[in-house]
């Protein structure tokens, strides 16, 4: 399952939200936290529960929802999305300001008291949640590390550069955890969805990072971000010439052979494997 592009749409916008997933984001997130003001909050769960149970709504993508972290907005969200067969339209949670393990662990044990059991995207967006990213990625119930990096400026006292090297330790430190553990990675916004080369230029620098996909605030973002995370044909074409010249090397017992003139190592097929595995869900 790819998640290059996870597209946010506002929680209190119906028609966005049926309509998110023409964008082709292979995510769709309908957001009940930030996006959404204290005095509209009951109103975009009624509106996300409605789309959900909706038997018309069959989008080709993931659906997920934003919860909020903190009660009783955490509470009302549940019982919103998990009652009257409205998680058959919800394939997965996406979990904000997540700054520990057990933070995961109880949302898991309130799905399950209600017996749900749904994918848990754990947001990172603070100074405690980057610190313990590695235990967050470790346990079962996390599904992928997200990193949020406006809030986590916000929360340190950071102020946001262009360049990004006031968070880029902590953007660093999340796609290690979640690669150490085997857990996939997805990027941070980029505010400005007006800008297009700015868009381009970090989501090429979230990919030389490790990432496996990146966060979307406007439909007009999708495109470009899935084009990013789809390996090339000529990428593709090297993948598949180094997997089968280590598949013939195998068979006659030698421990090192070439590609186009370069000698293989591990590194390398590690590269080609992950070049095969993300072209082949970027077309799932």
């Amino acid at each position: 399952m790819a998640r290059r592009s996870m597209l946010f749409t506002p929680g209190d916008r119906p028609e966005m939200c049926r309509k998110a997933h023409e964008s082709g984001a292979d995510v769709i997130i309908f957001d009940l936290e930030d996006a959404v003001s204290p005095g509209r909050k009951g109103e975009a769960r009624e509106a996300v529960r409605d789309v959900l149970s909706d038997p018309d709504f069959d989008p080709d993508c993931e659906v997920c929802v934003r919860i909020n972290a903190t009660e009783p907005d955490l509470a009302d969200d549940l019982e919103a999305l998990l009652t009257n067969g409205t998680t058959s339209g919800l394939d997965s949670v996406l979990l904000p300001k997540v700054g520990s393990p057990e933070d995961v662990r109880d949302l898991e044990t309130r799905l399950e008291t209600r017996g749900e059991s749904l994918p848990i995207l754990a947001l990172l967006e603070s100074a405690a949640g980057i610190l313990a990213a590695p235990e967050i990625a470790a346990i079962s119930a996390t599904d992928a590390l997200v990193f949020g990096a406006e809030d986590l400026a916000a929360d340190i006292g950071a102020s946001r550069t262009t360049e990004g090297t006031e968070v880029l330790y902590a953007r660093e430190r999340v796609v290690l955890a979640a690669a150490a553990n085997d857990c996939p990675a997805i990027d941070t916004i980029v505010s400005d969805f007006e800008d297009e080369a700015a868009l381009r230029e970090d989501t090429e620098f979230a990919i030389q990072l490790g990432y496996d996909g990146k966060l979307a605030i406007h439909p007009t973002q999708v495109e470009p971000i899935n084009e990013a995370f789809t390996p090339s044909a000529e990428e593709r074409e090297w993948a598949e010439r180094v997997l089968e010249a280590k598949r013939e090397a195998e068979a006659e017992d030698r421990g090192v052979f070439a590609v186009d003139g370069e000698m293989i190592d591990a590194p390398l097929i590690a590269r080609a494997r992950r070049i095969r595995s993300r072209a082949t869900a970027a077309t799932e």
